[in-house]
């Protein structure tokens, strides 16, 4: 059984009726899946909207219908462009035997000793992985720990981090995710340095050459 549960009711309004479920305080939707044949739904509009914040799209919610109970992820949420209101949500019904594909944040966690210290900064790629797993390994997000980064130059690659054998990282292995650069200022400063130090040597040079008689 899942930490999040949500009660829903069958559907019997679809297209411009669908105006009047919202208005009464409802949210349509439909749960889905390669086992689970359209089901047209309703839910209470708080209850769905509290259950999106909580358990977001990468924690099984356990939808009952009717006395049925389908492990469920959800993947659309469709808003009001304008008040942000949920309109309509799809939910995925999964099959504990057969793997998903879910797209699961990356979190920083912690700080880089060269950040601290001021001798560095960070930067950082893509805010997500897609990962595909079986269901009991669906994970709430990717923990990057900073304070491995502990030089300029030290980075995180997408290879660099562990799965397991039941999970396959669908992203380019050698993708950065995190890195530590030198401070712009302090890059352009040493630039500049060797620009000048150029100019001199170009400039010894000729004086070194004995004058044309």
């Amino acid at each position: 059984m899942s930490d999040f549960q949500l009660a829903a009711q069958k559907r019997r309004t679809h297209g411009k009726k669908n105006r009047q479920l919202r208005r009464a305080g409802f949210v349509p939707g439909v749960v889905y899946g390669p086992s689970t044949d359209p089901l047209s739904v309703q839910f209470p509009y708080r209850a769905v909207e509290v259950m999106l914040m909580d358990a977001g799209g990468t924690n099984l919610i356990d939808i009952e219908v009717e006395g049925e109970v389908y492990p469920s992820l959800a993947r659309e949420v469709q808003r009001d462009v304008v008040r942000g209101d949920i309109l309509h949500v799809d939910f995925l019904a999964v099959d504990p035997t057969q793997r998903i594909s879910v797209e699961v944040p990356i979190v920083m966690d912690g700080r880089s000793p060269v950040v601290v210290a001021r001798e560095g900064i960070l930067i950082t790629g893509r805010s997500s992985l897609t990962l595909e797993v079986y269901p009991s390994d669906i994970r709430d997000s990717i923990i990057i720990d900073l304070s491995q980064l502990t030089e300029l130059g030290s980075e995180v690659l997408v290879r660099d981090l562990t799965f397991g054998e039941n999970v396959t990282v669908h992203n380019d292995p050698n993708e950065m995710l995190a890195k530590i650069v030198q401070p712009a200022a302090a890059r352009a400063e040493e630039d500049l340095d060797e620009q000048e130090g150029e100019i001199e040597g170009e400039e010894g040079e000729e004086t070194d050459e004995a004058p044309a008689e």
